[in-house]
Order: structure tokens, then sequence, then C-alpha cells
């Protein structure tokens, strides 16, 4: 196997296979293949976990199905692009080395590498489009390849280091470093500090990557510039309200 990131704004990744080779990924990742690869559809294919982690994926967005790309009698290539503008990432998974990803982050991976959740907590309605926060953990061996967008940013946390991020900008980070998640202290931050009622506490030690466009940030712009009857757009008291909504939903734990 042999593999190639082309590209700088919209990176994509080649995966040259010979036969009998594969990778997979989950379904509607594809860009392009040649015509020896065989696309095949599994339901368990890097669950982690059985059904149940399947489920417990898909009931934080992720998808039921992973498809996998296999070189059959010939040689062959497969080609993932990025979604958004951004950084493909190659990591090495081994036991003890794994890593923690944010919910859209992974790519794909060679067939030994196992996918489940991670890590999920409720944020009150309306954050993160009401599913709350989840990171996807990338573990068995192998290689694994990760999408982050925007700019990327890399920090190796000492032990007990502390880094404090916005979730959205939490791409992924080594298992060894600690997360949790916490609120912005008083009520006037909350309301009107413009930065949001949550913070990721990410403490070493481990590398960690940070992402500099989240996705829910994005379509929170290009919402405003939508109709309001096909977008988010809504005039500052209705924003208030959801703001207000979001806290009070998140003391009470309503994540609908």
């Amino acid at each position: 196997m042999q593999t190639r990131i082309q590209g700088t704004t919209m990176p994509v990744l080649d995966v040259q296979l010979d036969p009998n080779e594969s990778v997979f990924s989950e379904s509607g990742e594809l860009s392009w293949m040649t015509s020896s690869i065989q696309m095949t559809t599994h339901t368990q294919m890097g669950g982690g976990g059985g059904l149940f982690g399947v489920l417990k994926r898909v009931a934080g967005g992720g998808s039921i199905f992973m498809t996998e790309y296999r070189a059959m009698q010939y040689p062959g290539e497969v080609s993932f692009a990025t979604k958004v503008p951004g950084h493909i990432v190659p990591v090495q998974v081994a036991p003890g080395q794994e890593y923690l990803v944010h919910r859209h982050g992974f790519l794909c991976a060679t067939p030994q590498v196992t996918i489940s959740v991670g890590f999920q907590q409720s944020l009150g309605a309306g954050i993160f489009g009401g599913s709350g926060f989840l990171l996807q953990r990338v573990a068995g061996y192998g290689m694994a390849w990760l999408e982050l967008s925007g700019e990327l940013i890399m920090k190796n946390l000492a032990p007990g280091e502390t880094l404090l991020v916005h979730p959205g900008h939490v791409g992924a980070f080594q298992a060894s470093v600690n997360f949790q998640i916490t609120t912005v202290p008083g009520i006037k931050n909350m309301i009107f500090g413009g930065d949001g009622i949550f913070l990721g506490v990410l403490t070493g030690p481990g590398t960690i990557w940070l992402q500099t466009l989240p996705i829910s940030r994005l379509a929170h712009q290009i919402g405003e510039y939508l109709p309001s009857g096909e977008g988010r757009r809504v005039g500052p008291a209705a924003a208030g309200g959801a703001i207000l909504g979001g806290i009070v939903g998140s003391m009470f734990g309503n994540d609908q």
C-alpha cells in the first residue's frame, strides 16, 4: 500500500492498493476510484464494541455503515477528498497509541483499526445541533487518516499542563490526554461573552491537534446569509432566546 496527499486548501488522499489490500471509511466518503476496486458495505467494520457500539455511534451523529474498498485481481487506487477546507493527517495506531477525534474527523483507515465512541456529553438544546459533543476513538492497529478543518495547530502538552479550548476547535488528541467539558463561570460570561458557555479542558501529557474552522461555526456563518425560511437567520430577540434556551437546557440535561 502506498499513499499520497495532494492539494493544499482542499486536499485529497490517494491510496494505491495491491491485490487483496483494503481500506475502509464511513459510507459517503468516497471521491473516486479505479475500476479494479470493489466496494463492500458493512455495519460492523471498524465499529468497536459490536452492535451496541454501532448504535451508540449513530446516536451521536455518525454513520451506521462502513464501506470497504479492496483491490481484487489487479492493483487499484481509491481517493478521499476533504469536505471543507482543511488538512488530512496520517496517524499510526497501535495498542497504547490511540486517538480521540472530533465526530466528523475520521476519513479512512486500514482494516485492523477500530472506530468507536470515545467521549459523549450533552451540552444543552441547540448546542452542536442538539446532539451534544462527541469524540470518536481510533484504536486497534494500523494506519488511519484524519480530516481536520481550517488551519492545523499542533501542541505538545507536558504532564499536568492544561489548555482550555472552545469544543469546536478540538480536532484530535492522543488518548493519553485527559479531556473534560466545563462551563464558563459567571452568568454574564455565559450570555454576553460571545465565546459560548462550554470549554474543553485538555490536560497532558500528549499531542493535540487544534482546527481553526469548526464546522458548527461555519454552518452558523453561512446560515446568516440564507433566507429565513431556509436557514438559521434570526433576529436579536430570537438569538437571545436560543442562547438562554441552551443554558437552561444544559442545566436540566435537555438535549432535544
